[in-house]
């Protein structure tokens, strides 16, 4: 199954909406998301938070009429087992809203936004505080857009470029950009920085780091547990970052009897290119559950790290 957006200036209006109501959610990790909406009371939902943050089923009555017509305009609702339900969530991050899958996220094509992209905005805003200002930028698997939404608030003289391969993602990130009021973002289909032309000061990522039996695009990171694609994000920014330019990443790597394999991959080729670089945890043990999980056995925790690089200049 593949998702689609029918109207993207309905789901503007639609966030609109929602953000003159103020509206507020902080979305949770999956297994958090599936405890909270299994308790007592919560098989409905009796609010908009409900509705566009916990993902619940819901009447007619819970949502004011000309939020439904923009949801049936947008193409985001939908109904099941006799109730409506919406098909994307809206997240916040401060004064800012974020629309991406809702929950359950099973398609292929579902853009993920959670506790990873609240750690990669944070570690974000805090490495763009001494940044000279880039004047061309790209997300790379940009998702919801929110780091090249966050990066052309900062520095609203940059070309932000929001990238990925999942068409459903760019037209979502699209509306995110708007509602943002952020001018220069671009939203263009890319593998890695494959499709784009010229070089880049700021290159930015939060890609997927799971090793996924099924390979769904939104969680597989491919081999090293999940972190060949983080590597080859690596190689590409290193390729196309003008001089002087910089890297963030921020990523999940499995450690294995204490070992980072990542680092241990990448580290000659930033010691061959880079005039500076840092790696630090950021959390030294997300995503327990995924220990349980086919590939794991050998894992005894995966890390959330973060990457800042600047090539010689």
């Amino acid at each position: 199954m593949t998702s689609s957006l029918r109207d993207p200036d309905a789901l503007f209006e639609l966030g609109q909406a929602l953000q003159q109501a103020g509206y507020q959610f902080v979305t949770v990790t999956p297994a958090s998301h599936r405890r909270v909406n299994g308790r007592d009371g919560n098989e409905r939902a009796r609010d908009l938070r409900g509705v566009f943050g916990w993902s619940r089923p819901f009447s007619a009555d819970v949502v004011p009429a000309g939020m439904l017509d923009l949801m049936r305009r947008a193409g985001v609702l939908r109904e099941r087992d006799g109730h409506l339900c919406a098909t994307v969530r809206a997240s916040t991050v401060g004064e800012r809203l974020y629309f991406h899958s809702a929950f359950p996220t099973r398609e292929d094509d579902a853009v993920f936004f959670g506790p990873d992209t609240y750690r990669y905005l944070a570690a974000l805003k805090r490495s763009m505080e001494a940044m000279t200002p880039p004047a061309r930028a790209v997300d790379i698997g940009t998702g919801s857009g929110a780091g090249a939404i966050e990066v052309a608030c900062r520095f609203p003289d940059c070309e932000a470029v929001g990238a990925d391969i999942n068409p459903f993602a760019l037209s979502l990130a699209a509306v995110n950009a708007r509602l943002a009021g952020a001018a220069h973002v671009p939203t263009l289909h890319s593998d890695l920085l494959k499709d784009l032309d010229g070089g880049f000061d700021l290159v930015l990522s939060n890609p997927p780091y799971i090793l996924d039996p099924s390979e769904l695009r939104y969680r597989h990171g491919g081999g090293m547990h999940g972190a060949a694609l983080s590597v080859d994000i690596v190689d590409a920014a290193l390729e196309r970052l003008r001089p002087g330019g910089t890297l963030l990443l921020y990523t999940g790597i499995a450690i294995v009897e204490g070992r980072d394999a990542f680092l241990e991959t990448v580290r000659s080729k930033l010691d061959a290119r880079c005039s500076n670089w840092r790696y630090e945890e950021l959390d030294p043990d997300i995503f327990g559950g995924q220990l349980d999980c086919e590939g794991y056995e050998d894992v005894e925790r995966i890390a959330a790290v973060w990457l800042h690089a600047t090539v010689r200049g």
